[in-house]
């Protein structure tokens, strides 16, 4: 009797020992921050992504972008003002409670608050009726054939936790990090993953739901998340198996993480445009040596900034051709008529005698807020075109900091205090009206309108044209309507655009993973050699 408990008793270590060794762990780091876990926050490519693991939409988009259901399973169009979801039945959230009509009609109104950033996921006129515990009407003014483009990345709250928990409202993005509310810590999807341990601009621990709605397609028992600000130590990570996957690559790193044995770059074309934009609202800018009155209200004084950026020289030095020059705010991958789009052309003499006609012929001083941990090589980009921008007088003094700080000063929650400054953006329908809401809209005081348009560039004709196109079908009236505003708008110079980066995804070769061009890192597709 004794032996037999011997035996059974090392067997069951052994059990144990073999569990232990066969649990698969993910590592991956990013050079920017995971800060507060409100997924209503933060408008941003990364966050969004981080959270899309863990928190889900009425739709889903699949590895080519497709739409799929998500929470709903499917919907269909009553009329053309009537959308009709039906609820996925039986989902949970991760804190037990079910998913139903009314978190729908809750995350609407939350989706509203001032502080929230994803508020043009969901028309200002949308009023939504609960036809039961599991069926929503989404009820519009006008016609929207794309209503439901962005619903991915709108994601779903559940009531009963939000009122429970204080989160009822929607955590600032300027919020400090050391005045966190103690939901923003927290987190409550549907999604298939929990978020186990969050240490804002740390580190972040994931484990499997095991009540998922879903299909399980990954084999991860645990993922880790850490922020690796540096470039080199991130790469020094990956190759020396500390991680398993990086974001992004530094271009001139590229060739050292292919030739290593156990990793290799995911590289490929992605959705985001690179841009500059001007503050052209203040009477008088916040940061310049000119007083009394803004030269960027002046077109020639834009035209002379655009005319100065060497666009080929940040392709080829700093971005070392993992870049495509671009004319529009908008990459050709979503707009099928970009290619009639010209750039303005480089031309210095040509810049200083805009400066000298607009009354700087001598320039003058301005600041220039970057971030410097959220696109491919930001900070040296803005570099590049202080350098350029020195040669026709202008003294850019750049202040490059987190993107935690910089989308809180920069965006609507900060007062738009910048400039001048960067900024990437993905259309999160694929289209091109994403852009034209978010980034060309004229801007109200709150930023409810244009609440990306950190600038302030306004023409009213641009905002019928884009309100217009919202509610149009036909695939060749909307490439039209899209021609005029973007014309409108170069003609204006209303945005320098400059690029879109190329992916650059660092991986061992244990891992197995999706990459999709909108550069969102969902690891429940995710497979690993344990």
């Amino acid at each position: 009797m004794r032996l037999k408990q011997v035996l059974l008793s090392g067997a069951l270590a052994l059990g144990l020992m073999s569990s232990a060794a066969s649990a698969v762990t993910l590592k991956y780091a990013f050079q920017g921050d995971l800060n507060g876990l409100d997924p209503y926050t933060l408008n941003e490519t990364f966050t969004l992504g981080a959270l899309g693991n863990v928190y889900e939409g009425l739709t889903k988009r699949d590895k080519d972008l497709s739409i799929i259901p998500g929470l709903a399973e499917k919907w269909e169009i009553i009329d053309p003002l009537r959308w009709r979801f039906y609820l996925r039945k039986g989902v949970k959230f991760h804190g037990g409670e079910d998913f139903t009509a009314d978190d729908v009609l809750f995350s609407i109104e939350r989706t509203r608050d001032k502080n929230s950033q994803v508020q043009t996921r969901i028309p200002r006129d949308m009023k939504a009726e609960k036809v039961d515990a599991y069926t929503v009407d989404f009820v519009l003014a006008s016609p929207n054939p794309i209503l439901n483009a962005e619903w991915d990345t709108w994601y779903m709250m559940s009531k009963k936790w939000a009122e429970a928990n204080g989160a009822t409202t929607v955590q600032a993005a300027s919020t400090p990090a050391a005045q966190f509310s103690n939901f923003s810590l927290k987190e409550d999807g549907t999604g298939p993953f929990i978020i186990t341990n969050h240490e804002p601009g740390i580190r972040t621990v994931y484990k499997p739901f095991p009540g998922w709605w879903g299909k399980k397609e990954h084999n991860l028992d645990e993922v880790i998340f850490t922020t690796i600000k540096s470039d080199a130590t991130r790469v020094a990570a990956l190759l020396s198996g500390e991680v398993d996957e990086i974001e992004p690559v530094p271009v001139q790193d590229m060739q050292r993480v292919n030739d290593n044995p156990g990793t290799s770059v995911m590289a490929g074309p992605e959705l985001r445009t690179i841009h500059l934009f001007f503050d052209q609202v203040r009477d008088e800018l916040l940061y310049s040596n000119i007083k009394g009155k803004n030269p960027f209200k002046d077109v020639r004084v834009r035209k002379a900034f655009y005319q100065a950026i060497d666009i080929e020289a940040i392709k080829t030095k700093v971005m070392r051709n993992m870049s495509v020059p671009s004319a529009i705010l908008i990459t050709p991958l979503l707009y099928r008529r970009a290619a009639e789009f010209k750039r303005l052309p480089l031309d210095v003499e040509g810049a200083k005698k805009l400066l000298a006609d607009a009354g700087y012929p001598n320039g003058f001083e301005v600041g220039m807020h970057c971030p410097n941990d959220r696109y491919v090589n930001d900070e040296a980009i803005c570099q590049a075109s202080a350098a350029m921008l020195a040669r026709i007088g202008v003294k850019v003094n750049l202040m490059a900091e987190p993107k935690a700080i910089y989308f809180g000063r920069a965006g609507q929650s900060g007062g738009f205090a910048t400039s001048f400054g960067l900024l990437g953006w993905t259309s999160g329908s694929y289209e091109a009206s994403n852009v034209t809401v978010n980034l060309m809209s004229c801007r109200d005081a709150k930023g409810i309108t244009g609440p990306f348009n950190y600038g302030g560039y306004c023409n009213p004709k641009n905002d019928e044209l884009s309100k217009q196109l919202l509610g149009v079908s036909d695939p060749a009236k909307r490439d039209e309507l899209t021609a005029q505003i973007f014309k409108t708008a170069n003609d204006e110079v209303g945005f320098i655009p400059l690029h879109q980066q190329s992916l650059s995804w660092g991986v061992s070769k244990k891992l197995k993973i999706a990459q999709r061009a909108d550069d969102q890192f969902l690891f429940y597709w995710a497979v690993k050699e344990p």
